[in-house]
């Protein structure tokens, strides 16, 4: 409820005016009174607020298409209950796109209690994105402005057998039949939020639904888009994020019939899709994990998984002119070799410490199993929170490999986060004698740094590490210091 009034208020307030917007409010089954305060609203603006009933459906697909059938405007705009926009969200949309006659218009969207959302598509505003050269992909979320001309000519709705990821079939063909997608990158249009309670649906998945919802995805894409680079360009955002998760680092921790059901799926995935092309675009973790499906085993798989989660980078292993991943208990098949992806497989670190230099600056060092490092890459090497760079210390050889040090000052991390708080998950980049690598930081059995407050502005906000419990990668979070999240925190018991 409290999410939902916010939500309502970031409506009715919007600078469009009442007499420009209609709010079609689909209550699907609530139980917190939610429903009864729709009604009111509807009954104080009659002209502006629509609301139905109906029980429960147990996903967001069908309430969403039951409001396209109400919904009569221009335009249409998909808000979650837990989310608010902008108060100038809805009028700078509709003037973007009836200036540039698009069929499309993402705003930028920011997460809220650190959800982390994807802005790489927000770097700059473009009149005109093409969905297969650009990171559109990678931000297929319905929370985008749609001309309701085109989702009624192509019959535009969301697969209701489908109760999780269901916006990215709606949206990836909407972009794909859309005569001009556009992007604003000039204002927080949605502000996407994370509950404290943690009880929306994308949270409480299971797997057995995931693991279909993720094939049923995949297989969508199959349909809509010819076998080429343009269907991998889409792909590769799902190989390299939901299918990726799928062999994420809480694979052994299930039992043997879940693992082996899961290997199934990722496998027939691989087998039907995963082309030379698209697998060469991936990270290369996930490259790793991928190809290990495809040229080995489930035990193969563990192994890979087991070595990153729990011990960390493995050794490289030089057969005459060939790079291997020296993954021990497997071998050196094919699809161990990273002789072609070299600079990637550089930059492949762990996190062996985090920790703070008074409360100015964070500082992560992190060490490669290459004793010679620096002279293999032959050049910088770096590492980003996000976008933020860090400042590179010094690259220093030791008994187990090279060390690497990296300082990201406190002010510079307030700087480049969004108001609301934001995640930056750490990358290692490369750039030397093999081109330029990346990879995701990890930090096996690494404790994070304790948070630390600090002023920005009129606001506080905690900066701290965390590890993500299903990649393990090391994320840098800057979070808001509010008494919402401080009464969360006491009712888990001050954890």
């Amino acid at each position: 409820m409290p999410y939902l009034r916010a939500c309502l208020a970031s409506l009715l307030g919007q600078t469009i005016g009442h007499r420009r917007m209609e709010i079609v409010a689909v209550d699907d089954g609530s139980t917190d009174g939610g429903g009864r305060l729709l009604d009111q609203l509807a009954a104080r603006y009659p002209d502006t607020v629509r609301v139905r009933h109906q029980a429960n459906s147990g996903g967001p697909a069908n309430p969403c298409n039951r409001g396209l059938e109400l919904a009569t405007g221009r335009y249409v705009f998909f808000v979650g209950s837990d989310d608010r926009l902008g108060p100038e969200a809805l009028e700078r949309l509709v003037t973007a796109a009836d200036r540039y006659t698009s069929d499309v218009v993402a705003g930028r969207a920011v997460g809220v209690n650190s959800r982390h959302m994807f802005q790489e598509i927000f770097a700059e505003s473009r009149v005109d994105v093409d969905l297969f050269d650009s990171a559109l992909p990678w931000s297929l979320a319905n929370i985008k402005l749609f001309r309701r001309d085109l989702v009624e000519r192509h019959h535009l709705r969301f697969h209701e057998d489908m109760p999780i990821l269901s916006d990215q079939p709606f949206t990836l063909e909407a972009c794909y039949r859309a005569r001009r997608v556009s992007v604003l990158a000039d204002y927080d249009y949605y502000h996407a939020v994370r509950r404290l309670d943690a009880r929306n649906i994308t949270y409480r998945s299971r797997l057995e639904q995931r693991l279909r919802c993720v094939e049923l995805l995949v297989d969508r894409v199959a349909e809509l888009i010819p076998a080429g680079k343009q269907r991998d360009a889409v792909l590769r955002r799902h190989f390299g994020l939901e299918v990726a998760h799928l062999v994420g680092d809480d694979l052994p921790r299930l039992d043997d019939p879940t693992r082996e059901r899961v290997y199934g799926v990722v496998r027939r995935l691989v087998d039907r899709y995963l082309t030379d092309d698209l697998r060469d675009g991936l990270d290369i973790e996930t490259r790793l994990r991928l190809s290990a499906v495809a040229g080995g085993g489930l035990d193969d798989l563990l192994a890979v998984i087991g070595q990153d989660a729990e011990r960390g980078v493995p050794p490289t292993v030089v057969a005459g002119n060939r790079w291997h991943a020296g993954y021990p208990g497997v071998g050196l098949p094919a699809w161990t070799d990273v002789t072609g992806v070299r600079a990637d497989w550089l930059a492949r670190l762990d996190a062996v410490a985090v920790g703070w230099e008074g409360n100015r600056s964070l500082t992560v060092t992190a060490r490669s199993p290459q004793p010679d490092l620096g002279r293999l890459v032959g050049g910088p090497i770096r590492v980003r929170a996000g976008r933020i760079p860090g400042d590179t210390l010094d690259v220093t050889p030791d008994a187990r490999g090279t060390l690497v040090r990296v300082r990201f000052p406190v002010d510079r991390l307030l700087a480049g986060s969004a108001t609301t708080g934001q995640r930056h998950p750490l990358r290692v980049e490369v750039d030397g004698t093999d081109g330029r690598g990346t990879a995701a930081l990890r930090a096996p059995g690494l404790t994070p740094a304790r948070p630390r407050i600090r002023r920005h502005g009129t606001r506080l906000y905690a900066v701290t590490t965390s590890l993500d419990a299903r990649t393990g990668h090391l994320v840098l979070a800057v979070v808001p210091v509010t008494a919402a999240r401080l009464a969360a925190r006491l009712r888990r018991g001050g954890r």
